[in-house]
């Protein structure tokens, strides 16, 4: 069935994470379809329409001109262009800039309609063993402020926990994770649909050992059992300062 691609509306179109054969066939369709396509990171969205024989147009649409562009492409769109939104991986909106320009078009009356596809945090999530049943999504934790706070909030948090990290931080992360809420059954997942895709499965006192002997490449998904679920609970607040104001910001998605 061909996609239908209309004027002034905005696609939120999901790209693969890792293997280019898990685009979509209306993913393709209308990303050759449309007027523009926002991207997060244009050389990697180049490459993907180039691997596929697309030439629509690119713009970027990052953290840094968010507010600028977003403006902008609301215009394109309310004077009857379409345009495709794509992320640099993965599914548009989930710890990316996506969201600004959303909402936007949203409050503008722009029709915004989804072409759903890969997402890591879905990828991570089934594979995992943990329950998912029910689940909440933290993205990328702080860095630093209120990072402690928010570790200490997962303590009773009874659903399955995922989060987004940086390889550069996930040894700190795993660590602050087993002092806040214990030596709960956690998973880590890397590279997911890429030739070296891993996922380590264990306590999170074993997966912390597992990284300091071999530290993991590539972005990452950590999953904890919530509180209660496989018989586990979270340990009292423990005494301690907080040492966030030492890292440095860094890594992403």
């Amino acid at each position: 069935m061909t996609a239908e691609v209309h004027g002034g509306t905005l696609y939120v179109v999901s790209t693969p994470i890792g293997n280019l054969g898990d685009i979509t066939l209306r993913a393709l369709e209308v990303l050759k379809g449309v007027d523009l396509v926002a991207a997060e990171d244009t050389r990697t969205t180049g490459n993907l329409l180039r691997h596929f024989g697309i030439d629509s147009p690119l713009v970027s649409f990052h953290s840094h001109n968010e507010t600028r562009r977003a403006e902008g492409l609301v215009r394109e769109l309310c004077g009857g262009k379409s345009v495709a939104l794509a992320t640099d991986a993965g599914t548009p909106g989930v710890s990316d800039p996506a969201f600004a320009l959303v909402r936007e078009a949203v409050a503008a009356g722009v029709p915004v309609v989804p072409v759903p596809g890969a997402s890591a945090l879905l990828a991570a999530l089934v594979v995992s063993g943990l329950p998912t049943d029910r689940f909440v999504f933290e993205g990328f934790l702080p860095t630093k402020k209120g990072r402690r706070s928010k570790l200490e909030r997962l303590r009773a948090e009874e659903r399955t926990v995922v989060i987004y990290e940086s390889p550069f931080r996930v040894e700190r992360t795993l660590r602050d994770l087993l002092e806040a809420v214990g030596d709960r059954p956690a998973v880590l997942a890397r590279e997911l649909t890429k030739k070296f895709e891993e996922v380590r499965r264990g306590s999170l006192s074993e997966l912390l050992a597992g990284v300091r002997r071999r530290a993991p490449k590539g972005e990452c998904v950590i999953m904890v059992a919530g509180a209660g679920r496989s018989g586990v609970k979270g340990p009292e607040p423990a005494d301690r300062e907080d040492d966030d104001a030492d890292d440095e910001e860094g890594g992403g998605r």
